[in-house]
């Protein structure tokens, strides 16, 4: 059975205040690198298996209704193939 790795992207949306990229904004500016707009957002990796059309099904659902609130997030995710480990 085919094994993907999934790339899942988690970030606020853009009217949605965001505190910690503030903080680290200031801090790079404090540090001498000036920067605008930081946006701090989670990054997950989750292995699955199966056919390609229900991993995507499960991963929409996974990323959509688990690891995001769509209230105040956008989500995305890629999807990679792995190859199958020597035995």
């Amino acid at each position: 059975m085919p094994n993907y790795q999934a790339s899942v992207f988690v970030t606020l949306k853009p009217s949605i205040l965001d505190p910690q990229g503030r903080t680290v904004e200031r801090s790079l500016s404090h540090l001498g690198q000036p920067v605008s707009g930081v946006r701090v957002g989670k990054y997950i990796e989750l292995h699955l298996e199966g056919e390609r059309t229900e991993v995507e099904r499960r991963l929409k659902d996974i990323a959509e209704n688990v690891l995001s609130n769509p209230v105040m997030e956008n989500v995305r995710w890629e999807l990679e193939e792995k190859a199958p480990e020597p035995a």
